[in-house]
């Protein structure tokens, strides 16, 4: 073979490959899952998907949910938390749940030990993925190179401004994860909660949240928590739920797989999609009826009768 002059198909090949080898070494996949407290009764996300495709027209943009209710960043970790794992490994989350937008908290970029990011404020949305899959690093955005020309005088919509470029540049492979800014040492911001746990043959634990849709009502609590109970299914459950130490709910509840193992109307325990202890109402809402919500305030505790 002549290597002064090849075949065209081994040019070809060899083109391809100069050309593959930016999006081969890429930690990223061009897919970007936005998720904020703004609704969508306004353009407030149209917006930040617009300012997304204007760094990169081929990126892919997902929906993780954009009602969580306004300023709650519990929620909002908690459910950055539930998804994340789902997703293919270099997919870029922008959360924005921000009530100290243009102050002094953290604007940053996180990598997670499972090769996903994160691009928003440090105020907490980082406390569930901080534990699991955890997190190899975190950068603060610099905000003279990655920020919407012209926006430079705009204080209250970073998530528009700030976080829909960098983490579209990210996406996109425009920047690397060490180009962002400066690298932050030190923790993430966490919120506090309660953990679940199995202490004098209780499991306790909190209500992260609620399945909206349906009312029903979610815990933190493990199968592995759950299970040293030693109750089987179709047997009582002995629940109690507090908020701030006041009881709102305590009964002897039917263990079983799914809602239609108990008649209409009735309430049951059971393991949810994530196999953590859940309340439900067959073709009912559990929540609705007795009176309950979600958040690091709300305990349950569980025995066996």
């Amino acid at each position: 073979m002549n290597l002064r002059h090849p075949p065209r198909w081994l040019a070809a090949a060899l083109l391809w490959c100069l050309l593959a080898l930016p999006a081969l070494a890429r930690d990223t996949n061009g897919m970007v899952v936005i998720g904020t407290d703004f609704g969508t009764r306004d353009g407030a996300v149209a917006a930040m998907k617009g300012v997304a495709l204007g760094v990169e027209p081929k990126l892919t943009l997902h929906d993780l949910t954009q009602d969580i209710p306004p300023f709650d960043i519990w929620y909002g970790a908690y459910q950055l938390g539930i998804t994340l794992p789902y997703w293919p490994k270099g997919a870029v989350f922008v959360v924005v749940v921000d009530p100290g937008v243009g102050t002094e908290r953290g604007a940053v970029v996180a990598k997670t030990r499972s090769g996903h990011f994160f691009v928003g404020p440090d105020n907490g949305l980082l406390t569930l993925i901080a534990e699991n899959p955890g997190i190899e690093a975190v950068r603060k955005i610099d905000e003279t190179r990655h920020r919407l020309p012209g926006s430079e005088k705009s204080f209250t919509f970073h998530g528009r401004d700030l976080f829909a470029v960098a983490a579209a540049k990210l996406a996109a492979g425009a920047i690397a994860f060490e180009e962002v800014g400066p690298e932050l040492p030190g923790d993430v911001v966490r919120l506090p909660y309660v953990a679940a746990g199995f202490t004098d043959g209780v499991a306790s634990g909190m209500i992260p949240a609620l399945d909206v849709n349906f009312g029903n009502v979610w815990t933190n609590i493990d199968r592995a928590t759950f299970e040293r109970l030693g109750i089987g299914k179709g047997q009582k459950v002995a629940v109690k739920l507090t908020q701030k130490g006041e009881t709102v709910f305590e009964e002897q509840v039917p263990f079983v797989d799914t809602f239609g193992d108990v008649a209409q109307g009735e309430p049951l325990v059971y393991l949810n999609s994530e196999d953590k202890v859940a309340f439900a109402i067959n073709y009912g809402n559990f929540a609705e009826d007795y009176g309950v919500e979600a958040g690091p305030d709300w305990r349950v505790e569980l025995r066996k009768p």
